[in-house]
């Protein structure tokens, strides 16, 4: 092997270990780390604690309780819609901070902080601060500090935050958005019984069903009328208990949703939808201290009913409204129309101060400079944020030593906390500008290490390379708009369009006679099934929950969907039993492929009957299959699919050797290519698997055709991956993650098995292809080590794409949508790079590829 060879692997393998090392570099400057208080909170020395109005508290979390399922003339919450009308119920708008999903919001409404995108990753950690909750300061821990018992029914993440915390309890773990009863039946029916029990302080009661409904069938399916009039009745229920029973008499019932839902029912963004949630605060005692309000209403803009909160005002509100001191890491700030049960306008005035004390100790944490040089004549108008804080702090202390101005100092007060909420929640600490500098260096050094075999090959490739050229310029510009950075699909669509006529000019060049399948015919023919796929599945922000091929055509006709799927695993079968034949010379065992797809094909009915029922109503022909695999164990059925899998890539590499030739490489390139299609339709939803079909009958009308060159197929490789994430429904928002396969044969929590079963199916496409465009390579391009282009290729765009997204990071920290934009996309980068290119592309295909050519 030639030194110019060994200098390109060994530059390839440091820019990839550079590149790596530059994301995690650049993370840590990035994601704000948050000043954060050990201990918990207790009263100061010679305090006397008010008495308060409530001695126990009944917390109704509704998964995704969007505030127009409460409020609105659609609404059928209509017993809580009189409780608000006869003054019984308070209502409020409560505003959830992305990502909008259960763990950060159970802990936003729970510790009164507001947790970032950096959560979505420390919940993969071990560490106690970072994985639960049990050694920081909540109201839960603030409950059973004062000697109560806490009790818990529902979402199991509550059992997981909170480990050893409740007396009684039980978690629900709904692993399929079809359960819209069972998960709701297992908390409703302890609610009886409790309701009885005297000998809880705080019973907490997290519903799932209204979330899976949003999933399945989005806000304005058929079942969620029927799922909101069941929530109400609970409403009714308790509120009928607190009315009724003596030691319910003094309890509070809070009916809140965790986040909302966008009109394709899913979640994690910052859309106006997934971040309003309806909050109301009941109790018989209200009607005596408070005007009822006209409900329901009609629709408000951007879903704002009543008036609108933070959901980390729950906290203090709590710890006001039950008599305990406010968690210590709270950034909520008391709701001040709650506080009008406090008739005395000193008493008002002390819990504000508290509360702002209670921050203060957080601000003066996180900006020790600007509170540690106050000046006297300091003004709070000029100065950088935190000075003005520090100095609008020094005005409350003032007021405060003087017993004859501190009501008259309620709105200074209020002024401090509202203005240090917004400066804590929204930037918890300055960037770290140095080290994100470092890792865009870094991540400049590892394009640097690209670059020498990237431009020769880039000349050399004509237009192919203008064009490729081209593709990063415009992509590097795009990731500086928020915009297009939520529809980038459009951009890979379109290149991926382009590219293909491309190959259709050149094939109409190199043809005589435009009747060849595999000349411009076959292109043709290609490009008419990525209009397809581009269809099959609207995805991005703007257009989500638009009409495309599955909700027009393929889901109303489930027979269309489910002959796609028959043909697709006959398709796989076929090819897997020829090459057994071939390699045992005997074509009984042709069975044992036709058995594993079987298998396979059997998983997914019993997977697509759990997850997805409706998808099989309409298709009687199956039903008793159905009834059949219904009698066995998801898990057990996954792993046999995965060991029968496992068996026949280990007969592909024994019978194949891929080491003695490049023939034998090239043929098992192609038996590894149908092992992973079988591998991936089993890690993807039934809706989805028609892809492969397309994928498939793609790459063979390709195939038919000339031969392409090694820059042709780079790009084809390169465009075709990144294009198929999304045709599966993927875009750059955490909320469109898909969580349904990562259990397949998994029993258990395993983080390593469960990371990489969801990396696949949410990135089954570009592996797909990534192996895929391996069997567009000649024996000779192969044999010369032609793939190596490849491999520069996508280090080099992998390189460009993460320099992009972090430059987009740093010139645009301050933009509006830094958090809800160019965050998750930063998220998504670092997959792309560590999963799609660095494992996939670079080792196991450039692996396997330089593996046979040596």
């Amino acid at each position: 092997m030639g030194s110019g060879v060994q200098f390109r692997k060994a530059s390839l393998y440091l820019a990839n270990v550079l590149l790596i090392a530059s994301l995690l570099i650049f993370a840590k400057g990035f994601f704000p780390h948050k000043a954060f208080l050990t201990g918990l909170a207790a009263w100061s020395a010679g305090h006397q604690p008010r008495p308060a109005p409530f001695d126990r508290v009944l917390f109704m979390v509704v998964d995704a309780l969007r505030s127009d399922f409460v409020y609105s003339n659609a609404s059928h919450f209509s017993f809580t819609q009189s409780l608000i009308r006869s003054g019984a119920a308070l209502p409020f708008t409560g505003h959830a901070s992305a990502p909008t999903i259960t763990m950060p919001r159970v802990k936003a409404i729970t510790t009164g902080s507001v947790p970032s995108f950096v959560d979505l990753v420390l919940n993969f950690a071990e560490s106690d601060t970072t994985s639960t909750l049990k050694d920081q300061d909540s109201w839960l821990a603030q409950m059973r500090e004062k000697g109560g018992n806490l009790v818990m029914y529902g979402d199991d993440t509550w059992l997981r935050l909170f480990p050893d915390f409740f007396h009684r309890a039980e978690g629900t773990t709904s692993f399929f958005v079809s359960d819209f009863t069972e998960v709701d039946n297992n908390v409703t029916r302890h609610i009886p019984s409790e309701l009885q029990n005297d000998d809880w302080s705080a019973m907490t009661l997290h519903f799932l069903g209204l979330d899976h409904i949003g999933h399945k069938t989005g806000p304005k399916g058929p079942n969620m009328p029927a799922k909101q009039a069941e929530m109400d009745k609970i409403v009714r229920q308790i509120y009928t208990a607190m009315e009724d029973t003596e030691h319910m008499n003094s309890c509070l019932l809070v009916l809140l949703g965790d986040h909302g839902m966008n009109e394709g029912g899913n979640h994690g963004a910052s859309s106006p939808g997934e971040v309003s949630t309806a909050l109301t605060f009941i109790s018989p005692k209200f009607k005596s201290a408070f005007e009822g309000q006209h409900s329901p209403v009609h629709d408000a803009l951007d879903y704002k009913y009543y008036d609108l909160v933070e959901q980390s005002d729950i906290v203090p509100t709590l710890a006001a409204l039950l008599g305990f001191p406010i968690p210590m890491n709270n950034l909520g700030v008391a709701i001040p129309r709650l506080l009008e049960l406090w008739t005395v306008e000193n008493d008002r005035y002390s819990l504000l101060y508290e509360n702002a004390e209670q921050i203060h100790r957080i601000a003066e944490a996180t900006f020790p400079d600007a509170f540690g040089q106050i000046s006297t004549d300091c003004s709070a108008t000029s100065g950088d944020d935190a000075s003005r804080l520090a100095c609008l702090w020094r005005q409350v202390e003032t007021a405060h030593s003087d017993l004859a101005t501190r009501t008259a100092s309620i709105p200074t007060l209020k002024s401090f906390l509202y203005k240090a909420q917004t400066l804590l929640s929204g930037t918890a600490s300055n960037y770290d500008l140095t080290i994100m500098q470092a890792g865009v260096a870094m991540a400049t050094l590892a394009l640097g290490l690209c670059l020498p075999s990237f431009i020769p090959s880039l000349l050399q490739s004509g237009v192919d390379g203008i064009i490729l050229g081209f593709t990063m310029l415009v992509y590097i510009i795009t990731m500086f708009a928020s915009s297009y950075v939520e529809e980038e699909h459009q951009f890979w669509y379109w290149m991926l369009s382009a590219w293909l006529v491309v190959l259709f000019c050149k094939d109409a060049r190199y043809y005589s006679s435009p009747s060849t399948l595999g000349g411009p015919m076959g292109t043709a023919l290609a490009f008419i099934f990525l209009l397809a796929t581009r269809r099959w599945r609207q995805t991005g922000q703007k257009y989500a929950g638009e009409p495309d091929l599955l909700i027009e055509l393929v889901v109303p006709n489930s027979w269309i969907l489910w002959a796609l799927v028959i043909i697709t695993y006959t398709h796989l079968s076929r090819n897997l039993s020829s090459r057994v034949v071939k390699w045992m010379g005997a074509r009984q065992m042709s069975l044992l492929p036709i058995l594993i797809s079987i298998s396979a094909f059997l998983f997914k009915i019993a997977f697509t009957a759990a997850d997805a029922p409706e998808l099989l109503a309409t298709f009687p022909l199956l039903r008793p299959l159905v009834a059949f695999v219904s009698r066995y164990p998801l898990v057990s059925m996954a792993r046999i699919v995965f060991l029968g899998l496992a068996h026949l890539l280990s007969c592909s590499v024994y019978y194949e050797a891929p080491w003695q030739g490049i023939e034998n490489l090239r043929e098992f390139l192609d038996a590894v290519q149908d092992v992973l299609s079988l591998f991936l339709v089993t890690q993807s939803r039934t809706v989805y698997i028609p892809l492969y079909l397309f994928f498939s009958l793609q790459v063979y009308l390709l195939r038919r055709g000339r031969q392409y060159s090694v820059s042709e197929i780079s790009i084809l490789a390169l465009l075709a991956q990144y294009a198929s994430f999304f045709m599966f429904g993927g875009t750059n928002s955490i909320a469109t993650i898909d969580l349904s396969n990562a259990y397949n044969g998994v029993s258990g929590y395993n983080v390593v098995a469960v990371g990489a079963l969801t990396f696949v199916s949410n990135w089954a496409g570009p592996v797909w292809w990534a192996f895929a465009v391996c069997q567009l390579y000649s024996a000779p391009q192969l044999r010369k080590g032609g793939v190596g282009m490849m491999m520069t290729t996508t280090a080099t765009f992998a390189c460009v794409h993460t320099l992009a997204v972090m430059v987009a990071c740093l010139v645009l920290r301050e933009h509006l949508f830094i958090w809800t934009v160019f965050s998750p996309k930063y998220l998504y980068t670092a997959a792309w790079v560590v999963g799609q290119h660095t494992v996939v592309n670079m080792l196991a295909v450039g692996g396997l590829l330089w593996w046979g050519h040596g």
